[in-house]
């Protein structure tokens, strides 16, 4: 028996007759059972991999198993036992919350009685709407639905790309509280999303540009792996801010975070808040604010970014 809900190796795609490179050797595995995230910008592979390790793509090299089934030679075995929920809304839009909930179960040989219990709790959510048409729902409402959908078969392993892109800051909330109950009862779940926040709430994690996985951990263990020292910093606008600290000595890299920059210096060197407050005053900004802040999933990101393009 394979131990991983997910295993990839070597997994690779391009597009075109440029062979351009979305998807760059990838290998990721993933436990049963296991909320898992693909954290990274757009464009930055996460959709291409998705295809593949649902057989929507043909993986150009390399070789990914689901559930132990190869993504190639036992593409309608993993298409009857993994649930998808693409970026874009791909549900039928003149058909009703309900029509379009029984055609999905049809599909799949059951029906939406057998399985209720698994969707009950986000179903009851939009029952009161189930007679109108998906296209006049809302984003959260349309959210829930093609989950809804993509769980009406009881699938084993759930493929999740940028779910909350788009929803309203409740809904993205409400979305996480319902897949930390969907794993709590054992469905393994990768979950692509852009915003960094939400890695936070993943067991593990993979850090994605370019079509290159640049770490992969729990959210904790990479922040706490952060080899820099960091600081929040204000002092009139941040353009002004930033260019008064790039002109530090000693600062690794300064960028927007917030309302504050974020200055990373090295963990060993002698650069403190006040000699950086004395700095920025020494440039002719005033009543700068200087505090030092533990990393976050983006200054991570930044980070990684940063250390391949030098």
């Amino acid at each position: 028996m394979n131990s991983f809900a997910i295993e990839a190796k070597g997994l690779s795609k391009w597009y075109g007759k440029e062979k351009t490179l979305a998807v760059d050797r990838i290998s990721l595995e993933v436990g049963p059972g296991e909320l898992f995230g693909l954290i990274g910008p757009d464009g930055a592979g996460k959709t291409s991999i998705f295809r593949m390790l649902t057989t929507l793509l043909l993986p150009d090299a390399g070789s990914a198993q689901v559930g132990g089934m190869d993504v190639v030679k036992d593409y309608q075995r993993i298409r009857n036992s993994v649930g998808y929920m693409p970026g874009r809304f791909s549900l039928y839009q003149d058909l009703s919350v309900e029509e379009n909930l029984s055609f999905f179960a049809t599909v799949f040989n059951t029906s939406i009685a057998e399985n209720y219990q698994l969707i009950e709790d986000i179903y009851v959510q939009i029952e009161p709407f189930k007679k109108r048409l998906a296209g006049q729902l809302s984003g959260g409402m349309k959210q829930k639905l093609a989950l809804c959908c993509a769980l009406i078969h009881k699938p084993e392993v759930l493929f999740l790309d940028e779910p909350t892109t788009g929803v309203d800051p409740v809904s993205r909330k409400e979305f996480w509280e319902m897949l930390a109950r969907l794993k709590a009862r054992g469905i393994t779940i990768l979950v692509a999303t852009p915003y960094m926040d939400e890695a936070a709430l993943c067991e593990r994690i993979a850090l994605i540009q370019e079509g290159r996985i640049l770490q992969v951990d729990t959210p904790a263990a990479i922040r706490a792996a952060y080899p820099d020292r960091l600081y929040a910093v204000k002092a009139g606008t941040m353009s002004a801010t930033i260019r008064a600290m790039n002109t530090l000595e000693g600062v690794i890299r300064c960028y927007g975070s917030g309302e504050f920059a974020h200055a990373a210096v090295s963990a060993s060197g002698a650069i403190d808040e006040a000699a950086i407050k004395a700095h920025l005053i020494a440039q002719g900004l005033r009543d700068p604010v200087v505090r030092p802040v533990l990393p976050t999933i983006e200054d991570v990101f930044i980070k990684c970014t940063q250390d391949r393009m030098s």
